[in-house]
């Protein structure tokens, strides 16, 4: 029986497009997403109640929310606050379980972190809106939140896109636009944010 070898350069690099993400993926990345929704689905509620919608998961571990690293920061610590969860008496373990068990969830458009070749800014946006049917149909099918919330300024360009499709769930907003956490006035998107949501929240019951 002849054994076929194969190395890297006889791949076509149409086949390493990351599912998660559309960029080239190297066994590293691949690896470093398993580990990612790995710890996602941890703490993913049974039923969603509020989808934050961010743009592109960080490569930082203490930003990128399961992973449950102490000190939560930038993203992760704001989606917390958002969430009601300010300070640190508690686990980020227990942090993550109240959270799934307000009904909250994070999702990206861009699931893993930008690799080198897409740093610039018309490669991300080309990136985000090539995501954008992926993630919607991940939202519709599988997710089913009662309310979807954009939480990143890099999300704002699609939202007249997201406004006009029929997503079977609303869209909340900050009078118009995205509610920027990774903005220069992230402590003000908080606060707006966790209005939003609250209200949200009380008028559906």
């Amino acid at each position: 029986m002849k054994v076929l070898e194969m190395n890297s350069s006889s791949l076509n690099s149409t086949d390493l497009r990351c599912d998660g993400c559309g960029q080239l993926a190297s066994p590293e990345h691949i690896a470093r997403r398993l580990q990612r929704l790995e710890w996602t689905t941890r703490f993913r509620p049974i039923h969603i109640s509020t989808l934050f919608l961010g743009a592109i998961a960080s490569a930082l571990e203490p930003e990128f929310l399961y992973a449950a690293k102490p000190g939560f920061a930038g993203e992760a610590a704001a989606v917390l606050e958002a969430g009601g969860l300010k300070g640190d008496e508690k686990s980020p373990e227990a942090k993550l379980s109240e959270f799934q068990r307000g009904g909250f969830f994070l999702a990206h458009v861009l699931e893993c972190p930008l690799e080198s070749s897409a740093d610039d800014a018309a490669r991300v946006s080309q990136l985000l809106e090539d995501r954008l049917p992926f993630a919607l149909a991940r939202i519709r099918r599988s997710l089913r939140p009662k309310r979807v919330v954009p939480i990143s300024g890099l999300l704002d360009p699609l939202l007249n896109r997201l406004q006009s499709i029929d997503l079977g769930y609303p869209l909340l907003l900050n009078r118009g636009s995205s509610f920027a956490l990774d903005g220069n006035q992230s402590d003000v998107a908080i606060a707006q944010l966790q209005g939003a949501v609250s209200a949200a929240a009380t008028s559906a019951r």
